[in-house]
């Protein structure tokens, strides 16, 4: 991605988070001169990859496949020094864009819309050997409620409504044409997308970048170490 595309999306992210009243924590705004200022006391924001984090999944078509991610807290699953056991973020998604097919290896999260269009939430088994289930029904609550729906069911979700994806539930999403973005809310334990993503087909998680451009905002994984 260019380093251009990637401040465009945030710029629109931004206006679109602010369009729900929703405030984002002060780091979001921190600029790069910022971060060149800042000291270790700003290390659980760098060590647990707190703030923006828009990919492509290294497959260069954003608009197809790709996401926006704030991350607003995390624990950590490797470093005992952070003892919280829970992450928030926010996602957006827009029109017919695929967070592609994955899950989790040790992460349990709600998947919230919290308001905009309608999000379609596709879900299967995974098999003993990390593959998908085609077969075998899939169990999931929604909103407190417990579904059995056939492999491959896309729950549509309006505002308001969540699903809870448990340890090695494949899911996909994305908003639903003619509806508008969704903004997402997700409420986790500790997130880790180094390790913890296991993607059905095999992708990047984080973009390559092309600098034509100052960044606006820097990504999650390029805070440069405290001063």
């Amino acid at each position: 991605m260019k380093r251009s595309e990637i401040n465009a999306i945030i710029r629109d992210a931004m206006a679109f988070i602010d369009s729900f009243h929703f405030a984002l924590p002060p780091f979001a705004n921190w600029t790069p001169e910022d971060w060149a200022e800042k000291g270790d006391r700003c290390n659980e924001i760098r060590d647990n990859m707190l703030g923006w984090d828009i990919t492509d999944y290294g497959l260069g078509k954003f608009d197809e496949v790709g996401l926006v991610l704030v991350t607003i807290r995390n624990g950590n699953q490797n470093n005992p020094k952070y003892e919280k056991p829970y992450a928030e973020k926010l996602l957006i998604c827009q029109e017919d864009q695929v967070c592609p097919m994955h899950f989790h290896w040790k992460k349990m999260e709600d998947i919230i819309n919290r308001g905009g269009g309608i999000l379609m939430m596709e879900l299967y088994n995974s098999t003993p050997d990390g593959e998908l289930d085609k077969v075998n029904p899939v169990d999931v609550v929604s909103d407190g409620v417990l579904l059995t729906v056939p492999a491959g069911t896309v729950l549509e979700l309006q505002p308001g409504q969540s699903v809870t994806l448990t340890h090695g539930m494949y899911h996909a999403f994305w908003a639903k044409k003619g509806h508008g973005p969704v903004l997402i809310g997700e409420v986790s334990q500790c997130n880790d997308d180094n390790t913890d993503n296991r993607f059905l087909e095999p992708i990047g998680r984080f973009p390559e970048i092309e600098e034509d451009e100052a960044p606006f905002r820097l990504l999650c994984n390029e805070y440069p170490q405290a001063k």
